[in-house]
C-alpha cells in the first residue's frame, strides 16, 4: 500500500484529491458566507424597516414625557402589527420600561445596546444566540419633528426577532455545501485515476521498452502520440536506442572481426611456424657441431619459435572460448592419476611435492585435456614466478565456500586443486588482474617466457566445467607465516552413480590411456 501511494499513481491521486478538497471546501465557505450575509442581510433590513414604519406612525400619539401606560400601549400596539413575526417588544423611557408580554426579562438586550441607541438616531442591531436559538435584537430611538432643539425624546423602543426560518435556511445551505463536498471529492477521485491513466501509459511503456533494451533487445522503440512533453521524451528515446543499437552494432562487428582476425593469423601461422620447429629441431641436433656464435644463433632461434609456437596456440584456443566453439569432452577419470600424468609429461614430477589421493579414491567427470592444461598453466607458473618448494594438492571438499548451501542437498562432490610456491607472493594491485589477458604485474617487463594467456586459458577451462579458479597469498589464505601464493581451482563432479561407473570403468579408463 505504501509503495503505491508513493508511486507516480498514488502523487497523482493525492494531489487532486487534495486540490479538490481545497477548491470545493474554499468554494463552498465562500458560498456559505455571502448567502448567509444575503439571507440575513434581507431579514434585518425588512425588520428594521417594518419596526421604523410602525413606531414613525405611533411617534405623533406618544406624550411626552411619555407614562408607563403609553409605553404599554407602543409596546403592545408594535407586537401586534406582527403577530406572524412572534414580535416580543420593549419601550423604555428612562427608568420606565413596558413589555409587550407581562414579566418579559428581554435577557437578549445588552448595556452596550442600550447606551448605543441612547446616543444615536438610527437603528442598532445585533444578533444573539440564547439556549441554541439565534434572534435578531433591533434597538430604534423614537423621534420628535418639534421641537426643533430637542430632536431626541429619549424614548426607545427594542425589538426581539427569532431567526428560526433565518437559521434553518442556513443550515439547510451547510448540508447542501456537505453534500456537494463528497460527489465533488469522488469526482476529482475519478479525473485523477483517468489522468494518471493517460500520463502512466506512456511512463509503463518506457519502462517496458528500458528493460528490453537492458535484456538486449536493441530494436525496441516506442511509439510518439501527440506533441506534448512525454511525446518528446519517447521521440528522445527511440533515438537514444537507434544510436545505441547502431553503436553496439558497430561495436560487435569490431569484435567479430578481431576475432577472426586473431583466429586466422594463428591458423595461418601454424603451417610456417610447424616447418620452422622441424628445422630448429634439426639444427639443435647439430649445434655441437657448429662454431660457438651460430650454436648460440641457433639456440635462440630455436627457444623464440617454441615460445611462438605458444603464443600461437594460446591464442588459437582464447579464440575459441571467445567464439564460443570450446566445449568438453567429459571422460571419468581417476584425478589424482591425471595430475600426476601432467607432471610426469613435464618432467615435473621430482620438481614438485604432490599431496594427491590414493588409486581410485577421487574419480569425476571431467576434460583430461583441460584439466592437463588448466593444472600445467598453475604449476608452471608457480616454477616460472614463485620459488621452490612447489606443491599440488588434491582433495574432496562437499561445500567449497563459492557454493551456496545447497549444494551438498543432492550429493554434488567438489574437487579442490591448490598449486603453492614458496615465493614472494603477488602484490595486493595485482591480485584482482592475475587471470586477465597479458596482464603483466611489472609494466617495464615487455618479454616474459610464457604468453600472457596461460592464466585466462585456465580460468576459462575451469568455467567450461562449472567450477572456479581464484589467487591469493599464503598468508592470507591460511595464516602461514612463509609467503607465497597459493591458485585454488574448485570443480564440480556431479553426483556420483556407482552402478553406471561399474559399468563403464574399464572403457573410460582405456579412453584415458590412449588420451
Amino acid at each position: 500500500m505504501k509503495r503505491s501511494l508513493r508511486g507516480l499513481r498514488g502523487r497523482l491521486l493525492i494531489a487532486f484529491v487534495l486540490v479538490t478538497a481545497v477548491a470545493t471546501l474554499t468554494t463552498g465557505a465562500l458560498t456559505f458566507r455571502e448567502a448567509r450575509v444575503a439571507v440575513l442581510q434581507q431579514s434585518q433590513d425588512t425588520i428594521i424597516k417594518r419596526l421604523r414604519a410602525h413606531v414613525d406612525g405611533l411617534a405623533p400619539g406618544i406624550a411626552y414625557p411619555p407614562t408607563q401606560s403609553d409605553l404599554e400601549r407602543v409596546a403592545l400596539e408594535v407586537a401586534a402589527a406582527e403577530p406572524a413575526q412572534n414580535w416580543r417588544v420593549l419601550a423604555t423611557y428612562r427608568d420606565l420600561r413596558a413589555t409587550s408580554r407581562p414579566q418579559d426579562t428581554f435577557t437578549e438586550l445588552s448595556a452596550d445596546m442600550r447606551s448605543a441607541v441612547g446616543s444615536r438616531r438610527a437603528a442598532v442591531f445585533q444578533r444573539v444566540r440564547t439556549d441554541g436559538r439565534s434572534s435578531l435584537v433591533v434597538g430604534l430611538p423614537v423621534t420628535f419633528s418639534e421641537p426643533a432643539e430637542r430632536p431626541t425624546s429619549g424614548v426607545a423602543v427594542f425589538l426581539t426577532v427569532p431567526q428560526t426560518g433565518e437559521q434553518g435556511y442556513v443550515d439547510a445551505l451547510v448540508t447542501a455545501i456537505g453534500r456537494a463536498v463528497v460527489p465533488a471529492l469522488g469526482l476529482a477521485v475519478l479525473l485523477a485515476l483517468l489522468a494518471a491513466r493517460g500520463v502512466l501509459r506512456p511512463v509503463r511503456e518506457l519502462r517496458r521498452a528500458t528493460r528490453s533494451i537492458a535484456e538486449g533487445h536493441l530494436d525496441t522503440r516506442l511509439a510518439v502520440n501527440g506533441s506534448d512533453e512525454l511525446a518528446d521524451l519517447s521521440h528522445t528515446f527511440n533515438e537514444t536506442a537507434a544510436a545505441l543499437e547502431e553503436s553496439v552494432a558497430e561495436l560487435r562487428r569490431m569484435e567479430a572481426r578481431a576475432r577472426r582476425f586473431v583466429a586466422d593469423v594463428s591458423h595461418e601461422l601454424r603451417t610456417p611456424l610447424a616447418a620452422m620447429s622441424a628445422v630448429t629441431d634439426v639444427l639443435d641436433e647439430d649445434a655441437e657441431r657448429l662454431d660457438p656464435d651460430t650454436a648460440m644463433a641457433v639456440r635462440l632461434i630455436s627457444g623464440e619459435t617454441v615460445k611462438l609456437a605458444r603464443l600461437v596456440g594460446d591464442l588459437m584456443e582464447i579464440s575459441r572460448f571467445d567464439a564460443g566453439a570450446a566445449g568438453l569432452q567429459l571422460d571419468d577419470l581417476d584425478l589424482a592419476e591425471s595430475l600426476r600424468r601432467t607432471l610426469a609429461a613435464r618432467g615435473w614430477q621430482d620438481t614438485v611435492d604432490t599431496l594427491l589421493p590414493g588409486p581410485g579414491e577421487l574419480r569425476g567427470r571431467v576434460d583430461p585435456r583441460r584439466l592437463d592444461v588448466a593444472v600445467a598453466n598453475l604449476v608452471g607458473n608457480a616454477l616460472r614466478h614463485g620459488a621452490c618448494p612447489v606443491q599440488l594438492r588434491l582433495y574432496a571438499r562437499e561445500m567449497p565456500d563459492a557454493v551456496d548451501a545447497d549444494a551438498d542437498a543432492d550429493g554434488t562432490v567438489w574437487a579442490v586443486i591448490e598449486v603453492t610456491d614458496s615465493g614472494p607472493g603477488i602484490p595486493a594491485d595485482v591480485l584482482p588482474h592475475v587471470f586477465d589477458r597479458f596482464y603483466k604485474s611489472d609494466t617495464a617487463r615487455t618479454r616474459s617466457e610464457g604468453s600472457g594467456l596461460g592464466l585466462s586459458i585456465t580460468a576459462e577451462n575451469v568455467r567450461l566445467h562449472g567450477g572456479t579458479v581464484r589467487a591469493a597469498n599464503r598468508a592470507e589464505a591460511d595464516g602461514a607465516e612463509n609467503g607465497g601464493a597459493v591458485f585454488t581451482i574448485e570443480i564440480p563432479l556431479g553426483r556420483e552413480e556407482p552402478e553406471e561407473k561399474e559399468e563403464n570403468e574399464e572403457p573410460e579408463e582405456k579412453g584415458v590411456r590412449e588420451t
